[in-house]
């Protein structure tokens, strides 16, 4: 063969590096993009806030403005609110929720699965399941508050039958979606219905299961934050309470902007848990 021929094929396979790493430079220069642009949209959203309530075209009193909700955080920081420490306030709001989130995860992992399993299972307690499930699970608050008091049971109740829903149903349709054809071929290997179960079936809906954890974790939160708000001794739920009954409009955005902060940490720490569980599967667009 000669060497004219050998030549372009040399060519091709020095440019491959190069184009992968142009690609790696527009993803980096995009990413970048995207940052900016969403620091920009904030600090557009905020500074017209702050305007529009300086030149009192919004109300400041009801609408407050950012700097004052600043500076009530800043001073729930360094002095504390009046129920204590704000970490305190922010640690017994996160317990409830953490507690209600793996309650009724657990729950609604295990039943959902069951169900998935077991059609029998799943035709006598379908109907009862979609009977609760239509019930506004937020009137439920003061029905636990009477039964377990202003402690933290009632707040964990609350987060418990807000979590369990959105999870029983992800984990169910993950077990209904295993490949056939996977379940059929390891009971020829000759796996009983328990390890299919544990080495078939709940890997296959794994991911199903934590599509839903990201959403439930707020869910948690909602109902910590709900049953604090009716009746409770501590928490942000009634730091957003008392300042609603002071009319303090700051008070309640500065609330809201620590729960916001609780919230993205927690979904953070779900995303590097799912991306490390799930480092073989392809990322798709970021976001």
């Amino acid at each position: 063969m000669s060497p004219e021929v050998l030549k372009p094929a040399v060519v091709d396979t020095a440019k491959v590096p190069d184009r992968a790493q142009t690609r790696a430079r527009a993803a980096r220069r995009r990413k970048a993009l995207v940052a900016l642009a969403r620091v920009l949209l904030l600090v557009a959203v905020l500074g017209l806030w702050e305007g529009l309530s300086r030149a009192k075209v919004i109300d400041p009193f009801n609408f407050s403005m950012p700097s004052k909700i600043w500076d009530q955080i800043w001073t729930w920081v360094t002095h504390g609110t009046a129920l204590g420490s704000l970490g305190e306030q922010i640690w017994y709001t996160l317990y409830e929720a953490l507690l209600g989130w793996v309650i009724g995860v657990v729950a609604g992992v295990l039943l959902g699965i069951a169900l998935g399993r077991i059609r029998l299972l799943a035709e006598v307690l379908g109907p009862y399941i979609k009977v609760l499930n239509s019930i506004p699970r937020i009137v439920l608050a003061p029905i636990f508050l009477i039964w377990f008091g202003l402690g933290p049971s009632s707040k964990v109740a609350s987060a418990v039958v807000l979590v369990f829903f959105p999870v029983f149903f992800n984990a169910f349709q993950g077990a209904r979606e295993v490949d056939r054809n996977l379940v059929a071929n390891a009971r020829i290997l000759g796996a009983s219905d328990r390890r299919v179960t544990l080495q078939v079936v709940i890997p296959s809906a794994t991911s199903w299961i934590f599509t839903s954890l990201h959403v439930s974790f707020g869910f948690a939160l909602i109902g910590a934050i709900v049953g604090e708000y009716i009746g409770a001794t501590k928490g942000i739920g009634l730091l957003v309470a008392q300042s609603q009954n002071t009319f303090n409009a700051a008070g309640v955005y500065a609330a809201m902007v620590i729960l916001a902060v609780v919230a993205l940490a927690a979904e953070g720490l779900l995303t590097f848990a799912e991306r490390r569980i799930f480092r073989w599967k392809s990322t798709g667009s970021d976001s």
